[in-house]
């Protein structure tokens, strides 16, 4: 099972996933993203969003790829490119900080560790530019009444961030803003990473799809 990063470009932002192509819940204010929706083509949005801060700022995304399928992508980019972000209780971002603007792995490739590997390639990434931290709007009550407003989607559950080692730095009961010292992010241990890859490489399909036996019922204490 082989696992490559690479970064976001024209050519490789036709493999996110097709809602997210569409998509400009980051990109735009809201009023300038629900005119682009109701204009019908909010991907011409988008395409022209990526294209600007490739040209002007550099990197803005990364996808990660299982066996060459698109597995989970990230995005960020400076909070100036990102007119959403002024929207959000916690604003603003801190002036050092880049904005982790969404994250997404694939529920197929749930759990094996592609989170952190994508905001490890950003930390690589932001490092290099001399950016101190990444800083993320988490949403605290993730899944609540998606149906009814798809694009609460669109902000990463704040558990992730949790998970992969952001720390809480204004609260909210909804939308907590969180932040990841880069040097924090760089000092994972490569070497564990690498070991759970051989081992993952060295398991069939087959194992890796096979259901665990759930564990046996035990009576609660109480």
């Amino acid at each position: 099972m082989s696992r490559r990063l690479v970064s976001l470009t024209l050519d490789t932002l036709e493999d996110l996933p097709r809602r997210c192509r569409r998509c400009v819940y980051w990109e735009l204010d809201p009023v300038s993203a629900e005119r682009a929706c109701a204009a019908g083509d909010p991907g011409l949005e988008k395409e022209a969003w990526v294209s600007q801060t490739l040209l002007e700022w550099g990197s803005c995304g990364k996808l990660a790829y299982v066996d060459g399928m698109p597995a989970g992508f990230v995005m960020y980019a400076p909070p100036a490119y990102v007119p959403r972000s002024m929207a959000f209780p916690t604003s603003p971002v801190s002036a050092d900080a880049a904005l982790l603007m969404t994250a997404s792995v694939v529920p197929a490739f749930a759990g094996g560790g592609l989170g952190r590997m994508l905001v490890q390639g950003v930390a690589r990434d932001l490092t290099k530019r001399g950016i101190k931290a990444i800083e993320a709007f988490g949403d605290a009550k993730f899944g609540d009444d998606a149906e009814n407003d798809p694009t609460r989607a669109c902000v990463a559950p704040a558990d992730f961030f949790l998970s992969v080692g952001f720390k809480t730095v204004r609260p909210h009961p909804r939308y907590p803003r969180l932040r990841l010292e880069l040097r924090t992010a760089l000092s994972w241990k490569s070497d564990v990473e690498y070991a759970l890859e051989k081992l993952l490489g060295s398991m069939s399909p087959e194992t890796l799809l096979r259901p665990v036996r759930p564990a046996p019922a035990t009576r609660a204490m109480g």
